[in-house]
């Protein structure tokens, strides 16, 4: 279902000696160009939310209900994009409606926020024809998570926007995801995201466990999302600026093997090499596959490539395609600490 899974984007589609090559020199000349950190103002009860879909296709009624009833629950009014209900093959429409959408709602003054109805594959494919000036001249909560790692990357490095990766429409809204959401986008807390030590009735905590890979603490700007979205973004206009930034991660449903490689894109690319921290999230359903044997395990593949950096990792926190998410500030300035297991907001994301 699109609530809990991102269709494969195909990590094997970028070849890694082609990115090696070509996003090295796309991120240096980006980087010259880098806006400034631009917020948007706080989100109220009796504004405005848009859902947009800038990826797959839902075909079942209910989603749409749901999204909708989520966000009047939250004290919101709900807007539907004109083409949240359109499809093309597997997409939620074109790449120029779902486009359009993103643009028309940016420029509504009468839209405050505009949420992602859902995930899936295809939010990459439209990133050229998003008007990025525009939403830079008028900037507004965008939110979702998952395929729209695309997006939300997208319009924070072209205009410096600080997007947020936090539940899709269709997630499950729960106290947890809904708690972090408010003090993130409506009450504008510089909040400290931290998971809950909860042992439930075992002897210790078998959930919501962090792992150190290297301690101590950095700042710089978060960027990241979806693993598998974000390599396939490599070399492009629209890949993070990754010089002393902070780094996190998450992915659902790839064998190991495919993990392995994505991260490898990310070193191949210099990325890994600029960061200046990392936090990883979910990996959920990331196995060695049927029949597979001697792989390397998940932790090994971590341990290969971000205990060499030096700097501060941590794994565990709550995010990704897991059912309690933080909401986090994708461009906004933050504190790692690996040896806590947090991630701080050096300052609020919202106005």
């Amino acid at each position: 279902m699109k609530t809990t899974r991102r269709e494969f984007i195909g990590s094997g589609a970028v070849t890694l000696g082609a990115t090696a090559m070509a996003a090295v020199p796309a991120a240096a000349a980006a980087q010259a160009t880098s806006p400034p950190v631009l917020r948007a103002p706080r989100l109220k009860p009796g504004d405005t939310v848009a859902l947009v879909n800038p990826s797959s296709a839902v075909y079942e009624r209910a989603p749409y209900a749901i999204a909708t009833e989520s966000l009047q629950a939250l004290g919101f009014k709900v807007r539907e994009a004109p083409h949240l209900r359109a499809r093309y093959g597997q997409f939620a429409g074109t790449d120029a409606q779902r486009a359009a959408d993103v643009n028309a709602m940016f420029a509504d003054p009468t839209v405050h926020g505009i949420l992602a109805l859902t995930g899936g594959s295809g939010g990459n494919r439209m990133l050229p024809l998003v008007d990025y000036a525009a939403i830079r001249r008028t900037p507004k909560f965008l939110g979702g998570f998952s395929d729209l790692t695309a997006l939300l990357n997208a319009v924070q490095v072209q205009t410096g926007l600080v997007t947020f990766h936090c539940p899709l429409g269709v997630s499950e809204w729960n106290e947890f995801s809904v708690g972090w959401l408010r003090g993130a986008v409506m009450e504008g807390q510089a909040l400290t995201l931290a998971n809950p030590k909860d042992k439930e009735d075992a002897l210790v905590a078998r959930t919501g466990r962090i792992t150190t890979l290297r301690g101590g603490r950095a700042r710089g700007p978060l960027v990241g999302g979806n693993l598998a979205v974000l390599s396939a973004m490599a070399g492009s206009a629209y890949w993070p600026r990754f010089d002393g930034a902070i780094l996190f991660l998450e992915e659902i449903n790839e064998y190991i093997y495919r993990v392995d490689r994505m991260l490898s894109t990310l070193k191949l690319s210099g990325a890994l090499d600029r960061v200046a921290g990392v936090v990883l999230g979910g990996f959920t359903n990331c196995g060695p596959g049927d029949g597979n044997y001697g792989t390397l395990t998940l932790d090994e593949v971590f341990d290969d490539y971000f205990k060499p950096l030096n700097v501060p990792v941590y794994s565990g926190a709550l995010f990704g395609h897991i059912k309690r998410k933080f909401t986090l500030p994708v461009g906004l300035p933050v504190e790692i600490d690996a040896d806590a297991g947090t991630l701080r907001y050096l300052q609020p994301a919202v106005l």
